[in-house]
């Protein structure tokens, strides 16, 4: 028999081919399309990879002018499927004239089937041909009992997916459109709108005026040290909320010097493993380590189709009881955790960890082979190490903590003291590097015994605001509320970046975010709040489970959006009118002292600079800061009258800064000294694309003359040179240090000391 594979992407089909062939496969080009060919079995083998949908959802051509249509018209208008790669759908064709057996083996889910599902019924084959692998892994195992025990497509899981495609087209183009014809902002510079995209904007919008708005309250609290240990105790009634209160009772324990044990309890606490990996902890805990989401879902899918790591877009915790897990393990026995999976195999029984949700399409994500650091780098060895880590975590013992309890009395008055140790650290030992647990150590004591007072003292503090969300947080929101899918979350995050938003690490909403936000809840029907989105999502999960139909979930989702639209439509002048005005405080920067025209924020295929509206008459322009989160103000630079910005980079307080980089009051404060290589220029605080700063020569490109910089604290210079190397020398606090790493007096004196500073600075 002649039988054809298909697969998602181009590393799944040579996989599969080398799995199934046992390396004996090879490789023709047909029309510029890869055929992987192999036999086995005594059947011919043709495997051909798609690059995702080939075959895109959109509306006819005629619906594409935006004045000429009204988006309204759009909520009913119908779609069309056109074929986005020819190539290799008619190739496809060409090669299933030939065949036998067609064979999706496209990933196991709901895109996946709906991927391999259009592909064979664009072509028009017989669907009785047609045939469907399973797999939650790409290894020998997992691949050979696919092949061997083919099923039938799932024609109600590509509907799911179809419906999918169906509701986010018309509601992104309907939403989309209203939103930037009212505002004026079309071609390149369109306001982007969805029904899952609003919801989750909304969401950085609330927070970040709950934090705008957060009004501090002070408190105080009464700490006492004691002991030899030094442990600390807390006033039974803290936080006080009357500072009066506070120094009263502050009044009675200060001139104390002992204190009487009234209580002291001692148990063991156990501490259970960690649930399995589904993709949104996956992300959360990748986003813990630096990895954002986006790029934790590249590397995930990178892993995964290298055979390195199970199906990564998962929504189970709890590993089935066919996985097998003293066979993973064993495969791990060839990895640098060797010696961690051996403890873990020599337990007497290994009964995995279970989280809350269970599924049966897929896993939770596990390690399907051993890797090493040496050949694999950077973020996806991190990841990898992360996701094997888990892994063993969920396998090995609860572990056992001892904690302490223990009241002292102080003139009457109560301290109370909570010490934590950890005695069997079980699983904590295979995950202690994504742990931040420390000893809290309280000596052993009995009630009555007198304990001296080590400090008495009284803190004051405010409360504070809530945390702003950073990607991990924001996901797992999202999931919580059910807005978009474990597939679709991270996207949805960089279109808010992409679309500018929302800014910088902790996502704070720039003003066209925050009025388009604002109006949509004023103006949207709802769209902003999850519950609609909610919905939608519980009725395209009903066609997989045969509860619906693709018909009556699209219908009722056409309702719903018509409402909404007819309500945007209505009211387009208002919406308009709030977000011009949002726009334009977010690109105006202030008033150009040389002609008064408006300076704006410009684009270039170099990227963003600040320039005058009255170009070309007036041609000031200056350069945006680099690496950094910008916000416009109303202030003027005292020196030149420019306009000021706050620049808000990572490890260092927001500064207000003149826009013009040459401007004395910039170069005065980041001057630190002569440059000694060319004796002309100044070297600088300078800042690195991604806002790593570093100290430079002024007189760049002709003087290339770099030191690297610590990332964090004020940098101060001593107004001095090295009296060994000539370049200039830094104050860190109450110690002066030359900035060149490589200086030989540096070098001695870190010698003599801890060598702690030159391992603090990094190198660009």
């Amino acid at each position: 028999m002649r039988k054809l594979i298909i697969t998602e992407k181009a590393n799944a089909a040579r996989r599969i081919s080398t799995i199934l062939s046992d390396g004996n496969s090879r490789s023709s080009t047909s029309g510029g399309v890869t055929v992987i060919s192999f036999e086995t079995g005594g059947d011919e083998y043709n495997v051909v990879s798609l690059r995702g949908h080939i075959i895109e959802l959109d509306y006819p051509e005629e619906y594409n002018d935006w004045g000429g249509i009204s988006p309204v018209e759009l909520v009913r208008a119908p779609q069309v499927k056109n074929v986005r790669v020819k190539s290799i759908l008619n190739t496809i064709k060409s090669l299933a004239a030939q065949s036998h057996e067609i064979i999706i083996a496209t990933d196991f889910d709901r895109e996946g089937e709906l991927i391999g599902m259009e592909t064979v019924k664009e072509i028009g084959v017989d669907m009785s041909m047609v045939k469907r692998a399973r797999f939650s892994a790409l290894t020998k195992g997992e691949v050979e009992a696919a092949f061997e025990n083919l099923a039938e497509p799932d024609e109600r899981l590509a509907d799911a997916a179809e419906a999918r495609q169906i509701v986010d087209l018309s509601w992104g183009a309907v939403l989309t459109r209203l939103i930037s014809l009212s505002s004026g902002q079309v071609g390149k510079n369109f306001m982007s709108v969805g029904r899952v995209q609003s919801p989750t904007l909304k969401l950085l919008v609330d927070r970040h005026e709950e934090i705008e708005n957060f009004v501090p309250v002070p408190f105080w609290n009464i700490v006492g040290k004691f002991g030899m240990l030094a442990f600390k105790g807390d006033h039974e009634t803290n936080p006080f909320w009357d500072k009066d209160e506070a120094e009263a009772v502050m009044s009675v324990v200060s001139d104390e010097k002992t204190g009487k044990v009234c209580g002291f309890d001692v148990s063991m606490k156990e501490e259970y493993r960690p649930a399995p990996f589904d993709t949104t902890q996956m992300q959360v805990e990748a986003n813990k380590i630096g990895i954002p989401p986006t790029v934790a879902m590249k590397l995930a899918e990178d892993l995964y189709t290298g055979g390195y790591i199970s199906y990564p877009r998962t929504e189970n915790t709890e590993y089935p009881k066919s996985l097998g897990i003293r066979n993973v393990l064993e495969k791990l026995k060839d990895s640098e955790f060797k010696s961690e999976v051996e403890e873990i195999l020599s337990q007497e029984k290994i009964i995995p960890s279970k989280g809350k949700r269970r599924t049966t399409d897929h896993p939770p994500i596990y390690p399907t082979a051993a890797a090493s650091s040496d050949k694999m780098k950077g973020d996806k060895w991190k990841l990898y190490e992360l996701i094997v880590r888990r892994f063993l975590a969920t396998l090995g013992p609860n572990a056992e903590a001892e904690v302490t309890k223990c009241s002292i009395d102080v003139a009457g008055q109560m301290f109370e003291s909570e010490g934590y140790v950890l005695k069997k650290p079980g699983w904590k030992k295979y995950y202690k590097k994504y742990l931040k647990n420390a000893d809290v150590r309280i000596p052993a004591m009995k009630v009555g015994d007198v304990i001296d007072i080590r400090s008495m003292s009284i803190v004051e503090s405010e409360t504070k605001p809530p945390y702003r969300y950073n990607q991990g947080s924001l996901i797992q929101e999202m999931d919580r509320l059910q807005l978009g899918t474990k597939s679709t979350r991270h996207d949805i995050i960089s279109k808010l970046f992409s679309r500018n938003y929302v800014q910088g690490n902790y996502m704070i909403p720039t003003p066209s975010g925050i009025a388009l936000t604002k109006s949509l809840e004023k103006h949207g029907g709802g769209i902003t709040e999850p519950d609609m989105t909610a919905k939608l999502e519980a009725d395209m999960m009903s066609i997989s489970e045969g509860e619906r139909t693709l018909e009556s979930v699209v219908k009722d989702s056409q309702d719903m959006l018509y409402e909404v639209a007819t309500k945007i439509s209505t009211d387009s002048e208002f919406i308009g009118q709030e977000i011009k005005a949002a726009l334009h405080s977010q690109q105006h920067i202030g008033i150009c002292p040389a002609c008064g025209n408006n300076m704006s924020i410009k684009r270039s295929k170099n990227g963003n600079f600040i320039g005058c509206d009255g170009y070309p008459e007036c041609t000031r322009a200056y350069p945006m800061p680099r690496g950094a989160l910008v916000q416009t103000t109303d202030g003027k630079c005292d020196v030149c009258g420019l306009p000021q910005l706050r620049i808000i980079r990572k490890g260092n307080p927001p500064m207000i800064q003149c826009i013009d980089p040459k401007c004395t009051s910039n170069t005065d404060r980041n001057e630190l000294g002569l440059c000694p290589t060319c004796g002309n220029g100044q070297i600088r605080i300078m800042f690195s694309k991604a806002g790593r700063r570093f100290a430079g020569c002024s007189s760049w490109p002709n003087c290339t003359q770099t030191y690297p910089l610590r990332p964090r604290g004020t940098i101060t210079p001593a107004k001095r040179s090295c009296t060994i190397c000539k370049a200039p020398m830094l104050n860190f606090g109450t110690t002066e240090e030359c900035i060149n790493p490589d200086c030989p007096g540096r070098k001695k004196r870190t010698t003599r000391a801890k060598k702690t500073e030159v391992e603090d600075t990094p190198t660009e």
